[in-house]
């Protein structure tokens, strides 16, 4: 069974979390920031920050503001403002953001576009 929870960060924001060993088959819409650290088989809109934890795994499109990659995404991003390749970081699939922070060792297989704005994403 999927978990799906509402945490609190340190600064008391509101997040959501889909823990390690859980998976979501559907598309998530967040208001919040959220983290995978399971398995998500397809696409997350998200008006705040998109965390993939290590384990975390996302067959599927994103669309955010910003975005932290520690795991694997099969799928396009789209950034509004920044996204972070950290060093465990696989990424398969095409990038659109403003800004592309890539840390040695990540992977990134695809096209990227940085410096524009993505009507699709861009909060009102």
């Amino acid at each position: 069974m999927a978990s799906f929870q509402n945490q609190q960060n340190q600064q008391g924001a509101l997040y959501n979390a889909i823990t390690a060993e859980s998976k979501i088959i559907g598309t998530i819409v967040a208001n919040n920031d959220i983290r995978i650290d399971g398995t998500v088989e397809g696409d997350i809109q998200c008006r705040g920050k998109v965390v993939i934890g290590e384990k975390g795994l996302v067959h599927g499109n994103i669309q955010c503001t910003n975005a932290e990659v520690q795991g694997r995404i099969e799928g396009k991003v789209e950034a509004l403002q920044t996204l972070a390749l950290r060093a465990s970081a696989n990424i398969q699939g095409d990038v659109v953001t403003q800004s592309l922070i890539v840390e040695p060792n990540a992977i990134f297989c695809g096209t990227c576009q940085m410096g524009k704005k993505n009507a699709a994403i861009e909060q009102k």
